[in-house]
């Protein structure tokens, strides 16, 4: 426990089930992610290894039921995500790849001899897949999708492109959504197929220890049972991004903590004109404010996911929580820079690595914009897209 642990007094809101899920993430991921975080970013190395110790503490798809999932609850995969992105967003994002999107789109439309086939490999992490919903020149609008995938005899073949697909290179299968006769419809393909080719971006200054790439289909050749049978039409995968939002509401409020630690302790240790540098009034100001952000933020993200647990949430509460919280997280973070000094653009704090990485998280599932018109479309009744 810290003083900001202390001070909010989360736990007391918690279960003991959800408190054991938040404590054994964080064990796990201070003991194996922390001490190598720093050079991971810092040489863009993913560590495809902790993908197994992720499955084995139950970690992957933990709020899905049956086929070696978990069953865990909605708040206490929400505190699984806060305490991975406490450590960096990338394993955050891993998780909500796996679990949210690759996962749950196979967990909720595929078919049962699907599940049985990949969701329990997935659960323990030998099986690693990936979203590819998002293209070069569609970006915020998936609808504009150019991906096909057309009839051949018994299968399909699928050609296109997709990019900013997380995991693709390291991937065993992609969960793809591509464009058909009969609409959008989506398709497990595996990685290795013929005519699939995963590129990693390699110029990013922001999730440097995690994998995003362009994607090719070049006349991919799948068979008929590689079909998700439950749904037809983009909402599956809108659906599926919003369990990843979800994901993204507690995640960020990890990163931002993490932050607020660094200059809380930064502000205590650091003497300046003869005095620690928290005992001055406008630092004390900074630190509250962050403070009460951060305990604002946490007790949204703790509203949608009893909302969540009782099947009352709805997309547009989701977009309240994406919306604030990644937004405060930034500024919480940009304000712990300011207090740190100098020595806050150094990687001896962890606090410019979360900045970088919270502007990719403030552009994927939804930007910014995107959350605001959706909730100006709910006041009002129009839509401004």
């Amino acid at each position: 426990m810290n003083r900001i642990d202390d001070l909010f007094d989360l736990t007391a809101l918690l279960s003991p089930a959800e408190i054991d899920w938040q404590t054994r993430a964080r064990d796990l991921a201070t003991t194996l992610i922390a001490p190598v975080i720093d050079a991971d970013f810092e040489n863009k190395h993913f560590r495809r290894e902790i993908v197994a110790e992720l499955g084995a503490g139950g970690f992957l798809g933990m709020h899905l039921t049956g086929y070696g999932c978990a069953g865990a609850s909605a708040v206490s995969y929400g505190l699984a995500c806060l305490e991975f992105e406490a450590v960096d967003s990338g394993w955050r994002t891993l998780v909500s790849v796996q679990g949210s999107l690759a996962m749950s789109a196979i967990w909720h439309f595929g078919s049962e001899q699907q599940k049985q086939e990949f969701l329990p490999h997935m659960a323990t992490g030998a099986v690693l897949g990936c979203f590819a919903l998002t293209e070069p020149h569609g970006g915020s609008d998936p609808a504009a999708m150019v991906t096909r995938a057309d009839r051949d005899g018994d299968g399909w073949v699928i050609t296109g492109t997709k990019r900013w697909i997380g995991l693709a290179s390291e991937a065993d299968l992609a969960i793809v959504w591509a464009r058909t006769d009969e609409g959008i419809r989506g398709f497990i393909v595996p990685t290795d197929a013929d005519g699939f080719v995963a590129r990693p971006i390699d110029t990013k200054l922001s999730m440097r220890a995690s994998v995003q790439c362009d994607v090719e289909f070049n006349s991919v050749r799948v068979s008929g049972d590689a079909l998700l049978p439950g749904v037809t039409g983009l909402s599956a995968a809108l659906s599926c991004l919003n369990e990843a939002r979800f994901g993204i509401v507690w995640g960020v409020m990890g990163a931002a903590r993490s932050c607020l630690n660094a200059a809380v302790t930064r502000s205590t240790e650091r003497s300046v004109f003869g005095r620690p540098l928290g005992a001055n009034q406008l630092v004390q100001q900074k630190l509250a404010e962050m403070f009460v952000e951060y305990e604002k933020g946490m007790l949204l993200a703790l509203h949608i996911g009893r909302q969540k647990e009782r099947g009352t949430l709805t997309p547009e509460q989701i977009s309240v929580g994406k919306l604030n919280n990644v937004r405060e997280a930034i500024a919480i973070a940009s304000t712990a820079r300011s207090l740190l000094g100098g020595d806050g653009i150094t990687s001896e704090f962890p606090v410019m690595r979360h900045m970088a990485n919270l502007e990719s998280v403030r552009t994927y599932e939804g930007t910014d914009d995107i959350h605001t018109l959706i909730l100006g479309r709910a006041l009002t009744g129009l839509a401004a897209f």
